[in-house]
């Protein structure tokens, strides 16, 4: 293996020597189908990756377990690689580093072996294209993705390029901080998009990993939070949180909304969300996949000029404001561990709504 600078900061951990390759467990989407039906695969003999040219070689230490992961696994998304290991909110060591990964366009953070990082969703873009060019590339059209085009973080290694790693907070255990790595930055991005005023009226539909921590960064900016969502669970984290208000997902908040974000993936919750909000309202969509959404009624859903926005992805930049925040708020980070070797149990219970918060697998 070649290293960048800081590779020879302590021993390797394990040889490249033919015939001593070392091995490890991750799971593989065999075939794309419901999660009742068990379409991941757990090898306990896949090869530990070797970093590419600028990549860095992370050994996972938790690894959230995303809704976008469930998209990946039930083929809600189309397959972009072939029994890939699904995750993309991984906390890791850094154990090597790739080819030129030492280098401060390659690696501008200056990551080196032994330290923490983050692996997140969003884990390439091309940097020439228009969007690229005006800061906005999380549209890139060539962008790629942890988990969906590359291998991700259901396993107990994975590479990332050493420019789309994230320096991590203090003051959070690894199981608290896999969630800020999607749940939380994309929750971050939807507030933007969804336009919250200052101290704004905002209504969460739905209230699982992702609305738990955006909750939190809009109450901690003054806006009154209004949660509609269909567990008893998420019901009781949303009241214990500080929600003004906490009603069933299609009902209707007490006040209108100035803004709405819908993190449930049902489209049928289009109409009522955009039915709540107030003249000039905003409604950001979170997800990355939604069932059909029923047709709408001019006046009552988007005259006064209310407005329908999607979120997404995030850029890097995103990411690094909004785990700037985590580090000077404490967020409270509702998790629940599964072993690793537990994943498909974990996909399933996500599926079933069993948990509030968040699945956090740990190797």
């Amino acid at each position: 293996m070649s290293g960048g600078a800081g590779s020879a900061a302590r021993p390797p951990i394990f040889s490249r020597e033919p015939g001593n390759v070392p091995r490890m467990r991750a799971w593989h989407v065999e075939e794309p189908g419901p999660v009742t039906g068990h379409p991941l695969r757990l090898s306990t003999d896949d090869p530990v990756p070797e970093p590419g040219p600028g990549e860095l070689l992370l050994k996972v230490l938790a690894c959230g377990v995303c809704r976008t992961d469930l998209h990946v696994t039930e083929g809600d998304l189309p397959v972009h690689r072939p029994h890939v290991t699904p995750g993309h909110e991984v906390v890791a060591e850094v154990v090597a580093l790739g080819e030129g990964a030492g280098t401060a366009e390659a690696n501008p953070l200056g990551f080196k072996p032994g330290d923490r990082a983050g692996a997140a969703w969003l884990r390439w873009t091309d940097s020439t294209c228009t969007f690229c060019r005006r800061g906005a590339e999380n549209l890139c059209p060539h962008s790629l993705y942890t988990g969906w085009d590359a291998d991700g973080g259901y396993a107990e290694y994975l590479t990332v390029p050493a420019a789309y790693a994230h320096r991590l907070p203090g003051g959070y255990t690894d199981l608290e901080l896999a969630p800020l790595l999607c749940a939380g930055i994309i929750g971050y991005h939807a507030l933007q998009r969804a336009q919250v005023p200052e101290h704004g009226r905002l209504g969460l539909y739905g209230f699982g990993g992702s609305a738990h921590l955006a909750a939190q960064v809009a109450l901690a900016r003054g806006a009154t939070v209004h949660v509609l969502t269909r567990g008893e669970q998420a019901k009781q984290l949303a009241r214990e949180l500080g929600a003004a208000s906490v009603g069933d997902a299609a009902g209707m908040p007490p006040e209108p909304l100035d803004s709405a974000i819908l993190f449930a993936p049902v489209g049928d919750l289009v109409l009522p969300a955009l039915a709540a909000l107030d003249r000039g309202g905003t409604l950001a969509i979170a997800g990355i996949a939604l069932t059909d959404i029923p047709p709408l009624n001019y006046d009552k859903h988007l005259f006064q000029e209310r407005q329908l926005r999607s979120v997404t992805s995030n850029t890097r930049a995103d990411a690094r404001e909004f785990l700037g925040i985590a580090a000077e708020h404490k967020l409270a980070v509702t998790v629940h561990p599964y072993p690793l070797d537990a994943a498909d149990r974990a996909l399933r219970d996500l599926k079933a709504g069993r948990f509030d918060g968040a699945a956090v697998l740990t190797p």
